[in-house]
């Protein structure tokens, strides 16, 4: 893997991977606002950012530059191929996001979250496991952030049969889940599962300790 990194990032960030809904970008973002940290939010990057170079890989390979049919995407394929395919795009995707944090440059570490981070590809391109957590909901929490998240509990794009779309989406994203503490495990990174016991500060703060080594010291928390 291409580890070129001029400005030094990525040998100072810290990783937060895992599954869907379990809070990452909430986490990372107090960890950002309590220590000074730099946030890289990977799903935003990777449905808005990377899709000219999505497209220019589909040209290049020679394959259709259009999104697939959503019918078939969501509706026709299986929860189990869904995933297969989302795992094997993701080391592609890996390597962009990796473009993107070789350009930041800061005074403090910066702090990657996003499910495309996957422990089996940041434990390449790190000194330690120890920078890297991944948190992965509880199927209970799982439930309740798809009560209560309207951009959880809604398919928004046009099927014949939403309700099986979001069964689908739901079921595959579990199992991406899976094979991310799967992973995790091989390479030693630690798992949080989180639950919904503990309000997002707490969690923040677990992270926090977690990653205490290698946050930089403040007032509050010095």
């Amino acid at each position: 893997m291409n580890v070129w990194d001029p400005f030094g990032t990525l040998r100072a960030a810290l990783w937060i991977g895992g599954g869907q809904w379990a809070g990452k970008s909430t986490v990372a973002r107090l960890l950002a606002t309590r220590y000074g940290l730099t946030a890289y939010h990977y799903d935003y990057h990777d449905a808005r950012a990377h899709n000219d170079r999505r497209i220019a890989r589909r040209v290049r390979l020679g394959e259709p530059v259009a999104d697939a049919d959503p019918e078939a995407v969501w509706v026709n394929t299986t929860p189990e191929e869904m995933a297969g395919e989302t795992l094997a795009g993701f080391p592609t995707r890996f390597e962009w996001a990796l473009d993107d944090l070789r350009g930041l440059v800061s005074g403090r570490p910066i702090v990657a979250e996003g499910w495309g981070l996957r422990p089996e590809l940041v434990a390449a391109i790190v000194d330690s496991p120890c920078r890297m957590i991944v948190m992965v909901p509880s199927e209970e929490f799982r439930r309740r952030q798809l009560r209560e998240l309207p951009r959880a509990a809604t398919f928004h794009l046009q099927v014949s049969d939403p309700e099986r779309a979001q069964r689908n989406r739901i079921a595959r994203d579990r199992l991406v889940a899976e094979e991310a503490v799967r992973s995790a495990r091989r390479v030693g990174v630690r798992v949080l599962e989180v639950d919904g016991s503990d309000d997002a500060e707490v969690v923040a703060d677990i992270v926090a300790d977690h990653f205490s080594t290698y946050l930089p010291l403040t007032e509050d928390h010095g």
